[in-house]
C-alpha cells in the first residue's frame, strides 16, 4: 500500500517500484537505529547499515556511500512533467466549470458535488505547482520534453476537456438544464483525468507524481460513479 496525498492508503499500480521505495526505507531506519548502538560499526567507527535481504537470503551490511548508491532513482522524467504540467490546466477548468453551480444549479446534490470538486482539486493544483517548482521542466529542444505533451498550445487537446462552446452553453444553463449539461460534461472531464494519470503511472518515474496519479483515480473513480447514478 502507498500513502495517497490525503494520507489515505491506495493501491499502488508499479508495486516493483513501491518494495524498492520500501527497501529504501528500511535502510533508513537500520541507519538511525544503529547510530543509538554502538555495536554495529564498521571498521573505520562509522556506523554500519543492514540491508534485509530478499526472502531466503541473508542481510547485506552497506556502508553510507553503498547505501546511497542502493537509493532507487526516481528522477523525474518527460512523462512526469508532462502530467503534472497538464493536470494543473485540467484542473483549473474544472474548477471553472465547479464555479457555476452555486448559482446555476437546481439540484443540491450537483450543488454539493461541485464544492467537493472544488475543496479537492484546488489544493492539488497548490501541490502539482509546488512540484513544478521544486523541478523545473528541461528547455525546450534539450531533447527530454514529452514528444506530443506538455506544451501550451495542447491544452484543448487533452483528454476530457469541454470546448469554449460547451462551457458557454453551461455559463447559459439554469436549473435541470444546468444540472444534465455539468454532470455530463464533468463525467467526460473526469474520464480523461484517468486517461492522463494512467499515462503517466506507465511511463512516469517519480514517486511525488505517481502518489498524485494515484489520488486523481482514487477520487476521480468515486467520482464518475457518483455521477452516473445521479444522472
Amino acid at each position: 500500500m502507498a500513502k495517497d496525498l490525503r494520507g489515505r492508503e491506495t493501491l499502488s499500480v508499479r508495486p516493483l517500484r513501491f518494495a524498492a521505495v520500501m527497501a529504501t526505507a528500511c535502510l533508513l531506519l537500520t541507519l538511525t537505529a544503529c547510530q543509538d548502538d554502538g555495536a554495529d560499526r564498521a571498521e573505520d567507527g562509522r556506523p554500519a547499515i543492514v540491508a534485509p535481504g530478499r526472502p531466503g537470503e541473508t542481510s547485506r551490511t552497506l556502508t553510507p556511500e553503498q547505501a546511497a548508491r542502493a537509493k532507487p532513482d526516481d528522477s523525474p522524467n518527460a512523462a512526469d512533467h508532462a502530467y503534472v504540467r497538464r493536470m494543473i490546466e485540467h484542473h483549473r477548468q474544472a474548477l471553472t466549470m465547479s464555479a457555476l453551480a452555486p448559482e446555476r444549479a437546481a439540484a443540491e446534490p450537483v450543488k454539493r458535488l461541485a464544492e467537493r470538486i472544488t475543496a479537492a482539486q484546488k489544493p492539488e493544483i497548490g501541490a502539482m505547482q509546488k512540484w513544478l517548482d521544486r523541478h523545473p521542466a528541461p528547455p525546450a529542444g534539450s531533447g527530454t520534453a514529452a514528444s506530443g505533451h506538455g506544451h501550451d498550445h495542447d491544452h484543448g487537446s487533452m483528454p476530457g476537456m469541454a470546448t469554449a462552446q460547451q462551457l458557454d452553453e453551461l455559463t447559459a444553463a439554469r436549473g435541470a438544464d444546468f444540472d444534465r449539461l455539468f454532470l455530463k460534461l464533468m463525467t467526460t472531464h473526469h474520464e480523461g483525468a484517468l486517461t492522463m494519470a494512467g499515462e503517466a503511472l506507465a511511463g512516469g518515474n517519480n514517486v511525488a507524481v505517481e502518489e498524485m496519479a494515484n489520488e486523481v483515480v482514487a477520487t476521480q473513480s468515486a467520482e464518475i460513479h457518483r455521477m452516473r447514478t445521479m444522472g
